[in-house]
């Protein structure tokens, strides 16, 4: 099977028919995992777990209003229905913030609480990102669309976590170069959707996935069978 282990379902559903897209996905045998970013998305990836069967994580983007506290609790009273947590991280593109710092602690707690895999978003904070994980000792890490340096993308993979590698691989030298470097052991597939379309088109929608892994396999000079089986191996991993 294949694995888009990051996407908006709730953003695609605004471009193109959701049902239409999950049934592609499922024709190429591609799980999918949709991610929230605040109260109402996390409620309606609740409503897809429902109505699609797809796997969900929960969280609340960086500078994301409302109450973080009420969110958590609302995660843990959830929990047995949720992949992951996440999309949660620290965003530092208007400048650093402590707030954000503080709201990305209590997701690495509540991921460690509950056992869940915990997918982050470090734009212009990756540094700053890893060296909290650190701290916390955080075992099941996604790092999502990392764009940060090789040496950065070299520390990822001494703490073991894992890298995932989004559909703008097709176009985008840098993430060729992560897919190169990083052991087949560490990295994942996703499409963001839907941004990040290999062809800079929009939407992109879970089915192109199956770009991720051709770049991979193709960066690797591996099977593409091959590349296919061990991601899922990966997946299930954290799955546990």
């Amino acid at each position: 099977m294949f694995i888009d282990v990051h996407c908006h379902l709730d953003l695609l559903e605004k471009e193109i028919k959701l049902k239409k897209a999950v049934e592609r996905a499922r024709k190429k045998n591609i799980i999918i995992v949709s991610d929230g970013i605040d109260s109402e998305t996390n409620k309606k990836m609740l409503e897809y777990f429902e109505e699609y069967g797809v796997k969900i994580c929960l969280g609340v983007y960086p500078d994301e209003p409302g109450n973080i506290d009420e969110e958590i609790e609302f995660i843990r009273k959830n929990s047995e229905k949720v992949w992951g947590i996440g999309e949660v991280g620290m965003d530092f593109v208007k400048g650093k913030s402590k707030k954000q710092e503080t709201v990305f602690k209590k997701f690495i707690s509540l991921s460690k609480e509950l056992d869940k895999p915990i997918t982050v978003h470090s734009r212009k904070a990756e540094r700053e990102c890893i060296e909290i994980l650190e701290k916390a000792e955080a075992k099941k890490v996604i790092m999502h669309y990392f764009s940060g340096n090789l040496k950065l993308v070299s520390r990822i993979i001494d703490n073991g976590w894992f890298l995932s590698i989004p559909t703008a691989v097709k176009r985008s030298e840098h993430f060729q170069n992560v897919a190169r470097i990083v052991p087949i052991e560490q990295l994942l597939c996703e499409t963001d959707s839907p941004y990040s379309h290999p062809d800079k088109k929009f939407p992109n929608e879970p089915v192109n996935v199956l770009e991720s892994y051709q770049m991979i396999a193709k960066m690797k000079g591996l099977n593409l069978k091959y590349v296919e089986k061990r991601i899922e191996e990966n997946f299930l991993k954290l799955s546990k």
